[in-house]
């Protein structure tokens, strides 16, 4: 198994040269080289499988040692190209190890996906203020750092690409999700504005959108379909990146038409939205007040 926060020499089998060629109307994940961040779990978890399915080479980061292993483990079950490193991506340390290692090992970088998160819900008054920067420095801040490290790399790619993984509730906050509805609002827009920053330059940015995931993340949530909260499998959302990918898209909302309705009433007529969040109010407290994943 290779799972290492130091990797030496070693380095992934590499396909044959391919030409690079700027981003047209559709991406080939085959042969690309991949960074994704806390992907021993949930989402980047089925990203990692999905990407590797596709053919592409693909290192996984994670802060918990057990889940990587296991991780690796399972996705090298076939002989796919996969690597792990143990890594906080909200240290300076460890961003710099996971940049470093995966070009190391890859050679190069052509999509790097924010995928690791946290999150800590309940009443804001009641959220302690290291969760609060925590929640800033993990879903906001090394995104937006790792993304400025890796930039050179992906745009030596010459199709380079950058995949932000969000949230629903950056699009419709959701009450008792204040923080984290601040903290996944911004990267949305730091998505939208890098993206045109860096339109014509042979990197694209790529948005997406979760909604209620069952994942590790939420298994502290009691809040079900009752709530709004109906969770759909992990690798539902990593297919729907993967078309998103592949057709050069440059967002990628799950929820379906209730989602696409629900965003358009909270554009149209947010009072109205206030108003039937108020009508769940105290249940969705007492659902989420335990949701924690930090």
């Amino acid at each position: 198994m290779r799972l290492s926060t130091h990797l030496g020499r070693k380095k992934l089998s590499r396909p044959k040269p391919q030409r690079r060629k700027k981003r047209g109307k559709t991406m080939n994940l085959e042969g690309k080289r991949v960074l994704i961040t806390g992907g021993s779990s949930g989402i980047g978890f089925a990203i990692a499988r999905a990407m590797l399915a596709k053919g592409a080479r693909v290192v996984v980061t994670g802060r918990n040692s057990e889940r990587l292993v296991q991780a690796v483990r399972d996705l090298q079950e076939k002989g796919l190209p996969v690597i792990g490193i143990q890594a906080d991506v909200a240290t300076p340390e460890g961003r710099f190890l996971s940049l470093d290692k995966a070009i190391e090992a890859l050679g190069g970088l052509d999509v790097l996906v924010n995928n690791a998160g946290g999150v800590r819900a309940g009443r804001l008054e009641k959220t302690t203020e290291a969760e609060i920067r925590i929640m800033v420095e993990v879903d906001l801040v090394a995104p937006i750092l790792l993304t400025q490290a890796a930039l050179p790399h992906l745009r030596a790619s010459g199709e380079g690409l950058v995949v932000n993984v969000t949230s629903g509730i950056a699009l419709i906050g959701a009450p008792f999700y204040a923080t984290y509805a601040a903290v996944k609002a911004g990267l949305s827009r730091f998505s939208e504005a890098l993206r045109r920053e860096l339109k014509g330059e042979g990197v694209g940015v790529l948005t997406l959108y979760p909604g209620a995931t069952d994942t590790p993340m939420m298994q502290s949530s009691k809040a079900g379909p009752e709530l709004g909260f109906t969770r759909e499998p992990p690798e539902a959302v990593a297919n729907a990146l993967i078309e998103g990918i592949e057709t050069n898209s440059l967002e990628v909302i799950r929820g379906g038409e209730a989602r696409a309705k629900m965003i358009a009433a909270n554009r149209d007529d947010p009072a109205a939205i206030d108003e039937r969040f108020l009508t769940m109010k105290p249940a969705l407290e007492e659902a989420v007040s335990d949701h924690s994943a930090l």
